[in-house]
């Protein structure tokens, strides 16, 4: 995404609330990340169209859901969604998510080239320092990292990634709205992580490879992340019954 999309953005959300057909004007300039992810199931058999169509449907939950203020780009918020969607539809239609052939053929090669990248540089890498290694396209290593999910044990409709296992009495503890709430009083990265966990769904994996560390450290971030949040409801909590 460029400056002057972000910019064009900022603008947009500042005034999607007072301003009809704001909703459907960002939709539209913002097609091409919609496009860009249902292009990863082309070859899934679904008529492309459709895949389309779904992903243009995530994107709009993306821009009814999105809040400036947390401090996440709208990029990095939507895509997430958007993959969340496809998923879903595959999982409705098939049960499963085909994994393209090619993915299959380079994913021993990308994982091992990510486990010895990570080695060298003391972090996650991201995917366009594994392309730049294998010499590959982006577009085709981040197809083969994602192609991983069809290869863990647990299903993608298994309900456990509904609720993140960090805390499993959170979600009864705070409710959505309230979580928005406390959220803002928490510094920018811990606000970011938790966002992308409790609201993106992302596991620790994911959010190792966006913020750039490794999944164990994400893993302390998240928990580190989750007990400010607590203290911060516990202090509001303390002071509604003083």
């Amino acid at each position: 995404m460029t400056d002057g999309d972000a910019a064009w953005l900022a603008e947009a959300f500042a005034r999607l609330a007072s301003v009809e057909g704001t909703r459907s004007e960002i939709a539209v300039r913002m097609g091409w990340l919609a496009e860009r992810c249902a292009r990863r199931f082309w070859d899934a058999g679904e008529p492309q169209d459709d895949l389309v169509q779904v992903a243009n449907i995530g994107l709009l939950h993306a821009i009814d859901r999105f809040d400036p203020s947390i401090g996440v780009p709208f990029g990095a918020f939507a895509t997430p969604t958007i993959m969340g969607e496809l998923r879903r539809h595959f999982r409705d239609r098939t049960w499963s998510v085909y994994v393209p052939r090619r993915a299959k053929d380079i994913r021993t090669a990308v994982n091992a080239t990510r486990d010895a990248l990570a080695h060298e540089l003391d972090r996650s890498p991201r995917p366009a320092e594994i392309a730049d290694r294998l010499r590959l396209p982006e577009d085709r290593v981040i197809e083969a990292l994602e192609a991983n999910n069809a290869y863990r044990s647990h299903s993608l409709d298994d309900s456990t990634h509904a609720r993140p296992v960090d805390d499993p009495g959170f979600d009864t503890a705070i409710d959505r709205a309230e979580l928005e709430a406390l959220l803002r009083h928490l510094p920018e990265r811990q606000r970011r992580i938790l966002v992308l966990r409790y609201f993106e769904e992302m596991s620790q994996e994911q959010i190792a490879q966006v913020i750039g560390t490794s999944q164990v450290h994400a893993g302390r971030l998240i928990a580190t992340s989750l007990a400010a949040l607590r203290r911060i409801a516990d202090a509001s909590a303390e002071a509604d019954d003083g």
